[in-house]
């Protein structure tokens, strides 16, 4: 334990998701021996992106203005959506340069035990977007765990008899992988995804 407002920075930089007591400490003494100008610069953009960020008002992804650059974008199929749970995972499958649809962000997962049902997610401004017609497919891209399967599978008897063509992303094994480290559940989904050999 340390004094005063040592003690907070710590206790504060803890409370980061994936930031642990002793990460915490490490960062806090980095920052008590940086150059107080670099903090200040820390500081600055702190205070800045909690005042200028917000969320897009069609599919709720990080954007400083009120629609995200993807919303924005004429070149972007309007007639396939993906639905993920945060905004990281919009970045993640930006990086693939695979898909040119657009999102609609959740905003989380089911989680009974988080006490986190679909009435705290953004299901029900998902649906407004479905209903035009304009959307012809929606693609489930949830997390591979227990919470995205929950999701998607509460999302699937919610869209199927809209008659949407609804997807899931594959999953299975990694290149590189090997058989025998793969657990059971990541194995089985492999042998359900297989394709004809090319």
């Amino acid at each position: 334990m340390y004094e005063g407002v040592v003690q907070d920075l710590i206790d504060e930089l803890g409370r980061l998701p994936g930031v642990g007591p002793k990460s915490a400490q490490r960062i806090a003494f980095h920052l008590l021996a940086a150059d107080p100008a670099d903090v200040r610069r820390l500081a600055d953009v702190l205070v800045e992106v909690k005042a200028k960020v917000a969320f897009c008002s069609i599919c709720f992804n990080v954007s400083q203005e009120e629609q995200c650059r993807i919303c924005r974008d004429p070149r972007r199929d309007p007639a396939v959506l993906c639905v993920v749970e945060e905004y990281k995972d919009v970045v993640a499958i930006e990086r693939t340069r695979e898909f040119r649809g657009r999102y609609h962000v959740l905003g989380g997962a089911i989680s009974p035990i988080d006490g986190i049902g679909p009435d705290q997610l953004r299901v029900r401004e998902l649906m407004p977007r479905l209903a035009d017609g304009t959307v012809t497919e929606v693609i489930l891209a949830t997390d591979p765990n227990l919470e995205g399967e929950a999701t998607a599978t509460y999302l699937t008897r919610l869209l199927l008899p809209m008659e949407l063509r609804v997807s899931r992303l594959a999953s299975g094994l990694p290149v590189g992988g090997d058989l025998e480290y793969a657990d059971e559940i990541t194995l089985g989904r492999a042998f359900a995804g297989r394709r004809a050999a090319q």
